[in-house]
């Protein structure tokens, strides 16, 4: 959990550039397609597809675009054909990398991680190389500003949570896949705000990543969220807090 989480506050406290938004559209818009196509157009009775679009409107997206991305996915539009794909393998200091794909032409998806591993250090492995280290949890973000620390505690478990930790400025909330909806779904009613959720790969433990070894794997794991191919990247990495707020700088 420690390297993903602490990988998402530093996302966060990152400028946006134009390019990234438009990057983040297109990974967005690719798994609602997906979404849609295996489990149909309605959210209401499609939790991924529901996920999705809660994604989308955390980044802005249009309505119409959502719209248009679920017909495509239903077969309503015509739209590219996606299949989704996992590769993993270890970054620098030995940290795992478990990495979520969506994409039309997977030659040209393996080509391009199998690159960002070569340039930063690190090595593309085979199937269930890491796999094994993580575990499927739901995980929803919210401001630790917005509360105290007990109230929150209290509200997660109230709400069926499976852990609860602060990471930085973030409250951090751990569910079981199917709670992940369902314990949202309570807080919002208790009127918490939610930052983000989604559905992540947590690690069962973490591996302890410093100098330029933390360095490299900061870049390795930025630049494979960079593809559009990709979709989610999740890793084990610890690092020193001093290290963590140079790469916010």
């Amino acid at each position: 959990m420690a390297g993903h989480s602490k990988w998402k506050q530093i996302k966060r406290k990152k400028a946006v550039t134009d390019a990234r938004r438009a990057s983040s559209w297109t990974k967005v818009i690719r798994e609602i397609t997906v979404a849609a196509k295996s489990g149909g157009g309605d959210p209401g009775g499609n939790p991924r597809l529901r996920t999705a679009i809660d994604a989308a409107k955390a980044v802005n997206m249009p309505n119409d675009n959502i719209d248009r991305a679920i017909k495509k996915g239903t077969g309503e539009l015509e739209g590219s054909v996606y299949e989704e794909l996992t590769y993993e393998g270890y970054g620098p200091g030995g940290a795992a990398i478990f990495i979520e794909v969506t994409t039309d032409n997977a030659n040209r998806t393996v080509a391009e991680i199998r690159h960002a591993f070569s340039r930063n250090g690190g090595n593309l492995g085979a199937t269930n190389s890491v796999a094994w280290m993580f575990d499927r949890k739901g995980q929803i973000y919210m401001d630790a500003a917005r509360r105290d620390e007990d109230s929150a505690l209290e509200a997660a478990l109230d709400a069926g949570a499976e852990d609860f930790v602060r990471e930085g400025d973030q409250y951090v909330i751990t569910t079981t896949p199917p709670q992940f909806h369902a314990v949202q779904d309570a807080l919002k009613s208790r009127g918490w705000v939610i930052d983000s959720a989604e559905l992540a790969m947590v690690p069962k433990n973490t591996v302890k990543v410093e100098g330029t070894d933390a360095e490299r794997i900061l870049r390795l794991v930025e630049t494979l969220e960079e593809l559009d191919d990709v979709s989610k990247v999740f890793s084990n990495f610890d690092i020193d807090a001093a290290q963590l707020a140079e790469a916010q700088a």
